[in-house]
């Protein structure tokens, strides 16, 4: 049996998965539960308090990265009016009838979707999925077989995720709107293409 005898970098030492794109493997930094933005700290692999939630709005899933997808410009590219990617490892929802409140764990996510982000100019695609042996989702194939609502919930919360209840002027970020698992599948793809362009293999 082969096993690593150091804790692997989560964005650099896992991978996307045996079946990417369809099915990936999500590394959680976040939970429905969190009041708190935590982050991985792209050195150490460790998570970072990254900054309390700017409003009172938390996430309504379970939310990470996908390991070795890096949103450059292939990702760039399938965003209208996006100037760049984000430079940061692919998000992903990750939608459980079960509560999970553990970040720091693996989730094989089957992706269904997503929401086309631009965060002052950049492309920040957030992927939505369902936990891959979720019965109660296993009937999810794409976003239109998801509630309108729980989409909704989701398209809102990254709206406003990063406003400043202080100063609402100053949002950041644009909702371009959403896609069904095709789409999403294409730009998992291009993520991969990204990062061995930027890191290797």
């Amino acid at each position: 049996m082969s096993f690593d005898r150091h804790r692997a970098h989560p964005w650099h030492g896992l991978s996307a998965g045996a079946d990417a794109p369809a099915v990936v493997d999500a590394f959680i930094e976040i939970t429905p539960f969190d009041a708190v933005k935590y982050e991985i700290d792209k050195h150490s692999g460790y998570l970072r308090v990254d900054r309390p939630q700017g409003s009172s709005a938390l996430p309504s899933t379970i939310y990470g990265f996908v390991p070795q997808t890096y949103c450059d410009e292939r990702v760039a590219a399938l965003t209208p009016g996006a100037e760049v990617g984000d430079r940061d490892p692919l998000d992903i929802c990750v939608i459980s009838e079960q509560r999970i409140d553990r970040a720091e764990v693996l989730a094989a996510a089957r992706v269904v979707g997503g929401i086309r982000l631009l965060d002052g100019g950049e492309a920040d695609d957030k992927i939505i999925a369902v936990l891959h042996n979720d019965r109660v989702y296993e009937e999810v194939n794409d976003l239109d077989d998801l509630p309108d609502a729980m989409v909704s919930r989701l398209v809102h919360y990254f709206a406003t995720y990063k406003l400043d209840p202080t100063e609402p002027e100053r949002n950041t970020i644009t909702v371009v709107g959403t896609y069904g698992a095709n789409e999403a599948q294409a730009v998992v793809e291009a993520s991969m293409a990204d990062y061995e362009q930027a890191f290797g293999r």
